[in-house]
């Protein structure tokens, strides 16, 4: 994956999580995590395109339990869960070079 493995996942307030849910409402999922599950590949996808978006959503498909399956991705991928919706997981990495996203300060 990618030389953000090593960091660890960004702390998010509650105003910050909410904020970028609402940036996310307008984005389409672009990481799909099928029957396979959680495999090496998938999570490469996830690494990839964190570190191009840094704001993503996860698709998956009926997985067991979906709040675990989503911590788990948020793990595995360094990165903040900022929610659930449905089979939909919002996950939040930045750059750390040259972040896109600026958050709103914390309170």
């Amino acid at each position: 994956m990618s030389a953000t493995e090593s960091l660890p996942a960004p702390q998010l307030t509650g105003a910050q999580s909410r904020h970028l849910r609402g940036l996310a409402h307008k984005v389409k999922p672009i990481v799909f995590v099928g029957e396979g599950g959680l495999s090496d590949a998938v999570l490469k996808a996830l690494g990839e395109a964190l570190d191009q978006h840094e704001l993503v959503k996860v698709r998956l498909r009926q997985p067991p339990d979906k709040k675990a399956a989503a911590e788990e991705l948020a793990k595995r991928s360094a990165s903040a869960l900022c929610g659930v919706v449905g089979h939909t997981v919002v996950l939040y990495r930045p750059h750390p070079e040259t972040p896109k996203i600026t958050l709103p300060g914390k309170a």
